[in-house]
């Protein structure tokens, strides 16, 4: 088992009420309000945002040329979610930069937050770790959904599942969860262990937070 199983294992009930939240199942089912999703859309461009500084971040903290390379791979990967939300919202009218300058949620503040300051604090282990929520969880939930778009291609919100369903995003969760074991270079201790899970199991809470957010 990887540690990235071992960690969401850690926290099974907590990562169940993130991947299986009533945002998700109603996005999957097409019952999401209009107006929940265009306050997720905005609220994750600007997550999205912060999340490329995080991983601008890990290449700072890298010690090996590798650790350059997925970092910068990373980050592409993360800016590269960007045009799909600016798409989605321009049905709203709403342009990059109006997006890039709305209000971040408190939600927003506290989970964004939270990742640069573990990676500040910490090494390229726990900064991985703080994001491996965000990024394996969504092609979870994507392949969870891709069945509902398989039923109806013309699915309110096919485009959104499509994306993190598709081969190029679950290649990207598949790099993430296998640089958590590539960075794991040493047996951990039980108190890192202990550390790590902690660390995990917040970051997969404020993903839960930030589905509520866009319910409220």
């Amino acid at each position: 088992m990887g540690l990235f199983a071992e960690l969401r294992d850690a926290c099974a009930p907590t990562w169940q009420a993130y991947v299986d939240h009533e945002f998700v199942r109603c996005l999957g089912d097409g019952s999401l309000p209009e107006g929940a999703f265009k306050d997720y859309l905005v609220q994750d461009y600007l997550f999205l945002i912060q999340f490329a500084r995080a991983y601008a971040l890990s290449g700072y903290k890298a010690q090996s040329v590798d650790d350059l390379r997925g970092a910068h791979e990373a980050l592409g990967a993360i800016l590269n979610e960007l045009p799909l939300h600016e798409r989605l919202c321009a049905r709203w009218d709403l342009t990059p930069d109006e997006l890039a300058m709305a209000e971040e949620k408190s939600a927003t503040v506290a989970y964004t937050r939270f990742v640069l300051d573990v990676g500040m604090s910490g090494d390229l282990l726990d900064l991985n770790v703080a994001l491996a929520p965000c990024v394996i969880g969504y092609a979870e939930i994507g392949q969870a959904l891709a069945p509902r778009l398989a039923a109806n291609p013309e699915h309110r919100f096919g485009e959104w599942i499509a994306e993190y369903a598709g081969e190029a995003y679950q290649h990207s969760a598949d790099v993430a969860t296998a640089r958590l074991d590539d960075l794991m270079d040493q047996p951990l201790s039980s108190s890192r262990r202990s550390q790590l899970e902690r660390t995990f199991a917040t970051a997969t809470r404020c993903e839960a937070q930030f589905w509520q957010s866009a319910l409220a």
